[in-house]
């Protein structure tokens, strides 16, 4: 299995693969960031390397069952069919996809719940969960962020499982490298926290567009169109450019009131 690994055929098919991991990774990377310092502060940095561990083991089975079973995970499972208000054929990718979404946006919108009510958010601080609960939570969602790049890759590879796996692990690599180093950037810039909330909302939204166009949804005879990738990094690019202005012109208010007084 391993004597053609290295032909150059594979080898342009693996720098595209860890690329596509690398690309599709950044909203992962980001929730494993933010859900990591729900643990005990001791056990943050080792729920987060051992949860992409776990993670990369998971997508490596899931990939092998996606190879096997690739045309199983697209068979229509139920429909729904209210004519002139909401119809769709729902497979188990849509319903994964739309999961991932809901979950997500509940997620964000919990924490910035809790950041608008100050004594809620204290609380919410020092209420940690247990290490095994955030790295189960890390693992599922995981695996439903790779849901997607995994069929990519599929499509990109073919059935060249030993390929596909090794970008995986790389991927996988890469991630625990850069886990810490996200989330000691958000913890010593508080104010990114918020606009990283926001992300994971944009995400979910994402996800939701997404297993709505699988599931070919449409309401009240209008489809849902699914958000591409590029819309998605164009909006994150005005939503931080947008914190970076807002940030520089609070900073120059208290700058002047200062003077004032």
């Amino acid at each position: 299995m391993f004597e053609n690994l290295f032909t150059l055929g594979n080898l342009v098919d693996l720098v595209m693969l860890v690329m596509l991991q690398a690309v599709l990774g950044f909203d992962n990377l980001l929730y494993i960031s933010l859900e990591s310092r729900r643990a005990p502060a001791d056990k943050q940095s080792y729920v987060r390397k051992m949860g992409i561990a776990l993670a990369v083991i998971f997508r490596i089975i899931l990939l092998v069952v996606l190879v096997k079973l690739i045309g199983l995970v697209r068979e229509p499972l139920f429909d729904i069919n209210w004519e002139g208000v909401v119809t769709g054929e729902f497979n188990l990718h849509a319903i994964i996809v739309l999961f991932g979404g809901v979950f997500i946006m509940y997620t964000a919108i919990k924490e910035i719940w809790h950041m608008m009510n100050l004594e809620q958010a204290a609380n919410h601080e020092s209420s940690a969960k247990s290490t095994g609960n955030v790295i189960m939570l890390i693992v599922v969602m995981n695996v439903v962020f790779s849901f997607d790049s995994i069929l990519s890759a599929i499509a990109l590879a073919g059935d060249n499982i030993v390929v596909m796996a090794t970008a995986i692990l790389i991927g996988g690599l890469l991630m625990i490298l850069l886990a810490d180093g996200v989330t000691s950037f958000l913890e010593k810039n508080r104010m990114y926290e918020v606009l990283g909330l926001f992300i994971l909302l944009v995400v979910g939204i994402m996800l939701l567009s997404e297993g709505g166009h699988i599931a070919h949804l449409k309401f009240f005879g209008q489809p849902i169109e699914a958000m591409s990738k590029t819309t998605f990094y164009f909006v994150i690019v005005v939503m931080g450019l947008t914190d970076f202005v807002q940030s520089r012109y609070q900073r120059k208010l208290l700058m002047n009131a200062g003077k004032a007084h």
